[in-house]
């Protein structure tokens, strides 16, 4: 509910599914302004692993920062012994990401692990202020709590740099490259390529020149595969429009002799910006 002690949210009344006899159940969920909500350490909900033997997993590719916060998971909780490749900006961006959300839970543990909700039979009769339902691997049994700082660092150790074209050479039959996908710093799609095929792994992918670095394309052409992690349709309003109104804005500001406050992360989004903004 909230991650900062607070005797208002400590006071507020506990809630009982009906027709459910849990005794212990009401000490796990507490109501507020007619929602329900859990009573609990803060968790994750961590990648499929269940249909995948991860112990035979020879390779992972990153393509973003946000697809590296659960590496934890993966290379310190299974049996995961290969190799992690990213780009650099992938991860410093992601290391920082994850260090500040470590520290943030760390800094206020929280004594309470509530686990009897979890039940299908229980979840499914809460009325959450959240969906927990929309698909398998959402279930709340597959939560975790956050990683450790050991876990962080061991996991981070693990990752191997790679530059923008650089040819990765992976088990002497396959050869990859990291592409430029104009979505965030350091962002990337991956081409892997054998003797006779060319897979092209397209992930979170921007056009836009809003961007620090613009999408190389080129070299996905004439892919026999191709894997898509993610559609979207064309936004209704252009972010460059709207990003270059908020630079005239802060400059106008600036200019006044004011200041600019910008209510964003402290890690990702905020590095693009710093690019459009350096010239104000």
């Amino acid at each position: 509910m909230s991650h900062c002690h607070s005797n208002h949210l400590s006071t507020l009344p506990n809630w009982t599914p009906k027709d459910i006899r849990e005794p212990q159940l009401e000490n796990e969920l507490k109501e507020c302004c007619g929602r329900v909500f859990i009573d609990s350490a803060p968790e994750f909900c961590i990648p499929e692993t269940s249909t995948i033997n991860l112990k035979h997993v020879d390779v992972i590719l990153i393509s973003n920062y946000q697809s590296m916060l659960a590496l934890p998971y993966i290379t310190e909780r299974t049996e995961f012994k290969g190799i992690v490749f990213a780009t650099d900006p992938t991860l410093q961006i992601a290391k920082q990401f994850m260090e500040e959300m470590v520290k943030y839970i760390e800094r206020t543990p929280k004594a309470r692990q509530a686990s009897l909700w979890k039940k299908s039979s229980v979840y499914k009769h809460i009325p959450l202020a959240f969906n927990v339902d929309t698909n398998q691997n959402s279930k709340p049994f597959l939560w975790q709590q956050i990683y450790s700082t050991k876990e962080l660092n061991n996991s981070l150790s693990k990752v191997k740099v790679i530059g923008f074209a650089e040819q990765i050479d992976i088990f002497g039959s396959l050869q990859a490259q990291a592409l430029s996908a104009g979505y965030c710093i350091g962002s990337c799609n991956w081409v892997i390529t054998s003797n006779h095929e060319k897979i092209v792994y397209l992930s979170n992918s921007s056009t836009l020149t809003t961007h620090p670095k613009p999408m190389d394309h080129i070299p996905l052409r004439n892919a026999d595969v191709l894997v898509l992690n993610n559609l979207s349709q064309t936004p209704h309003v252009n972010p460059d429009s709207m990003l270059g109104e908020f630079c005239v804005n802060i400059g106008k500001a600036l200019q006044m002799g004011g200041n600019v406050l910008v209510p964003c992360y402290s890690s990702g989004v905020i590095y693009d910006l710093f690019e459009c903004l350096a010239l104000h």
